[in-house]
């Protein structure tokens, strides 16, 4: 596979744009094979002082930064772009054809069998799930992509016998013209609209995920998903629908739903939603039964697989359980950028006496969100600039003790002064974190920091 992927590269003009994490493992990747070959990188910061560094050990690598890194990108045989460069509101018809990316370069030349997962939410929880399921049952498994490891760190260790489990943005989508042997899409819901011309622009590079499959491969795909189903896309019949609620409007012939507090498969009884499990809440549950699915694909044994979906810790900012301070329960869940997912933390903890909400406006509707948090029995909401002023001008007739906020910290002191003993304070910001912080990751950190502080 690497001799391919070489070969492929070794006669073309190319430039690596972004340099970020995947732009620099692009670049390692090729200096590691073709050290001699003449590289450009593109990026729209400059950042001299690192420039230098690579500069000054590698004579054939050139950098054009600043606001001139996308022009003359048609000069270019291959253009390695990373996920997170923005092409809204640029025209790329000269080089659109030119566009490959780690993903797409591994999909074409890999002989492993691939295990996609992509969605709005749930991305990373449930491809952890099913790399942990797989390792459990000792096969040889890979867990590369969006959940933090690029695909070029670790392509050496992967075989013809590996199983590549991928967690695939939007954004490594977007240009994609190659798709896994499994392909999972959880969900759809606005986000990224910042990235994006539309919300049809968005979904539509989420259902690439599905779009050069075979017909070998299969697709997982939500059926009771609104916007999923307004796309009224062609399944296959070997394909396979996930529902909670939707059965009747079943598309394939396999089918995994819920009845009588028991998850189905194809009206075979395999799971207990009563089972005692640490990942809380229906969008947990509606992430297992996609990886109860890729148990049946793969014929893996179900009781270990039931074992270690039971056994299996939320992940690092999704509900995370911060700990107890005074008598009331924290729970950081940073990862939560859109309203649909605050809206499922809120229900899945029930006992939520104190929100915290608000971040980076990135046109996402909060409407849906304010309607439920007036139902709510939440009694003090703290709200964080931007979307949280929006919130708090929403909720501004009710009777919830509402106080706006500059920053975390001032967040969190207010939320220690407010929250009732014996209940829960919620970080669930309902917004992305860019503007604010460096990722969620970093949000997430201070609150906890912060919550641990007397």
């Amino acid at each position: 596979m690497i001799d391919e992927i070489i070969s492929f590269l070794e006669e073309k003009k190319i430039a690596i744009l972004g340099f970020g994490l995947e732009g620099k493992s692009t670049y390692n990747f090729i200096r590691k094979y073709l050290p001699e070959k003449e590289l450009d990188v593109r990026y729209n910061k400059e950042n001299e002082e690192e420039e230098k560094e690579y500069l000054n050990r590698d004579k054939n690598l050139s950098f054009i930064t600043g606001d001139r890194y996308l022009e003359g990108l048609e000069e270019y045989d291959i253009i390695l772009k990373s996920p997170g460069i923005s092409f809204k509101n640029i025209d790329i018809s000269k080089f659109k054809d030119k566009i490959f990316s780690e993903l797409e370069l591994f999909l074409e030349h890999s002989k492993s069998f691939t295990i996609g997962i992509t969605g709005t939410k749930g991305k990373s929880t449930t491809s952890s799930l099913i790399y942990e399921i797989l390792k459990n049952q000792n096969k040889d498994v890979e867990l590369l992509g969006n959940i933090g490891t690029p695909i070029f760190d670790e392509i050496d260790k992967i075989r013809k016998d590996t199983i590549t489990v991928l967690e695939i943005s939007s954004h490594a989508l977007e240009y994609i013209k190659r798709s896994p042997n499994i392909s999972i899409l959880l969900n759809l819901y606005e986000e990224h609209l910042d990235h994006y011309k539309s919300f049809e622009e968005y979904g539509d590079a989420k259902f690439n995920i599905f779009k050069f499959q075979n017909k070998e491969d299969i697709a997982i795909f939500n059926l009771e998903n609104e916007q999923m189903r307004k796309k009224n896309y062609p399944y296959k019949k070997t394909d396979y629908g996930i529902t909670i609620n939707n059965i009747e409007n079943r598309v394939t012939e396999n089918t995994v739903y819920i009845e009588e507090n028991y998850i189905y498969c194809n009206n075979k009884k395999i799971y207990n939603t009563n089972d005692v499990r640490k990942l809380k809440g229906n969008h947990n549950l509606n992430d297992i039964m996609f990886v109860l699915a890729v148990n049946d694909i793969l014929k893996l044994d179900l009781s270990e697989t039931i074992k270690t979906i039971n056994e299996f810790n939320p992940l690092e900012h999704r509900l995370e359980y911060v700990g107890t301070y005074a008598n009331v329960d924290y729970y950081n869940d940073s990862i939560a950028t859109i309203p649909e997912a605050t809206m499922e933390s809120i229900k899945a903890l029930e006992n939520v006496n104190t929100l915290i909400v608000g971040g980076n406006d990135r046109g996402v509707n909060q409407e849906e969100l304010i309607e439920f948090l007036k139902e709510s029995k939440i009694e003090n909401i703290v709200c964080l600039p931007k979307t949280g002023e929006y919130i708090y001008e929403g909720l501004s007739k009710t009777d919830k003790k509402l106080v706006k906020a500059e920053n975390m910290k001032e967040a969190v002191s207010i939320a220690k002064k407010l929250t009732k003993k014996n209940t829960i304070c919620l970080l669930s910001p309902a917004a992305s974190s860019y503007g604010y912080f460096k990722n969620f990751k970093e949000r997430g950190n201070l609150f906890k920091e912060l919550v641990k502080k007397d």
